[in-house]
């Protein structure tokens, strides 16, 4: 089998990068082997403000402008929904916390984003003494559904092979490389946290951060917006709510924990005061880069294999904008920005 392309890893990253193969007509297959799972235990939520400090998420008006019309485009293609919009409603914590609101008002990146009039409404259920603050231009990528439908459509198109990925097997020929029976131009890692078993990416620092979120049920909560407090707490429909999330770098692995639990039970009693029930619980792991940008690029000493890894926790805004650079780059020759590009860590 001749191949452009292999593509290691099928979460936000790996279906960003096939997507621009697919609209560029070239040949690949994606190896998945479930080994990771944060992009399907996410909350998929864009938000184009870091809501702790209230500055600017990096470059966040040029990936929104390529990321809402990616997933509006995915949607046309499938038929179906996966992005649901709606406001960030933060919760003030003090006046001072209110003033610090306005001053941030003073930069013109976030005027876009930061509703000038705060929000005094009581909402039934919410703990919220000092009001609200609006962020505008936010909302929710359903990113199990997408990752779920991505695979089908790879699965009936037979680009996507269900198994572990053997680097160790990786032959480098004169002009292409080979792995088992395909022959291929380039092989393209984006495998999250397994990139750690990568032999030929795994000097690069990445780091893990285990995340946990809770479903509840909470029927007299009522709300059709994404509250921000110590927590998030985001409306799924039939008064179900996604809860998390937390961080924890020390536990290593994609199980629940009790501790998670824990946390995030006494934090969302903090924010809320209605009954509520928790239905599940989910983890995983978090690849993130210690200068919070993604890891682009191709290997030094193997230019055909190539790496688009720590996308974060705003994957779903980041992920499109960086498969494309990538892609630009492999094909195109474009220049990859400093800032992304892995020879950072040479």
């Amino acid at each position: 089998m001749k191949l452009d392309y292999i593509v290691v890893g099928l979460g936000l990253a790996g279906l960003a990068f096939a997507e621009e193969l697919v609209k560029a007509n070239k040949s690949f297959m994606v190896f998945e082997d479930n080994s990771q799972t944060s992009s399907l235990v996410a909350g998929g939520v864009y938000n184009p403000v870091q809501l702790k400090r209230y500055t600017p998420v990096w470059n966040a008006d040029e990936q929104l402008k390529k990321a809402l019309p990616f997933y509006e485009n995915l949607e046309k293609k499938f038929k179906t929904t996966f992005d649901s919009k709606f406001v960030t409603k933060k919760v003030f914590k003090s006046i001072e916390d209110q003033n610090n609101w306005f001053s941030a008002l003073d930069n013109p990146k976030l005027i876009p984003f930061l509703d000038d009039k705060l929000d005094h409404t009581k909402k039934q259920g919410i703990l919220a003494d000092f009001g609200f603050g609006n962020v505008k231009q936010t909302g929710r990528i359903d990113t199990k559904k997408l990752v779920d439908t991505y695979r089908v459509y790879l699965k009936e198109a037979s680009k996507i092979t269900f198994e572990q990925f053997n680097h160790q097997k990786i032959k480098f020929h004169k002009n292409h490389l080979s792995y088992k029976d395909m022959i291929a131009n380039r092989i393209v890692f984006c495998e999250g946290f397994g990139m750690k078993e990568n032999i030929f990416f795994n000097y690069l620092p990445l780091n893990e951060v285990k995340g946990e979120l809770i479903t509840i049920h909470a029927p007299n909560l009522n709300i059709n917006f994404q509250l921000k407090s110590t927590l998030f707490i985001l409306p799924l429909g039939g008064d179900r709510y996604k809860v998390g999330a937390t961080f924890n770098w020390s536990d290593k692995t994609s199980k629940p924990s009790k501790e998670g639990k824990e946390e995030l039970v006494e934090k969302l009693e903090k924010v809320i005061n209605v009954p509520y029930t928790i239905l599940s619980q989910n983890a995983g792991i978090r690849p993130t880069v210690k200068d919070r940008r993604p890891l682009v690029g191709v290997q030094p000493a193997f230019p055909s294999l190539a790496i688009l890894n720590g996308l974060g926790t705003r994957g779903v805004m980041i992920a499109p904008t960086m498969a494309e650079a990538l892609f630009n780059y492999l094909e195109k020759g474009k220049e990859l920005a400093p800032e992304i590009n892995i020879k950072r860590f040479e």
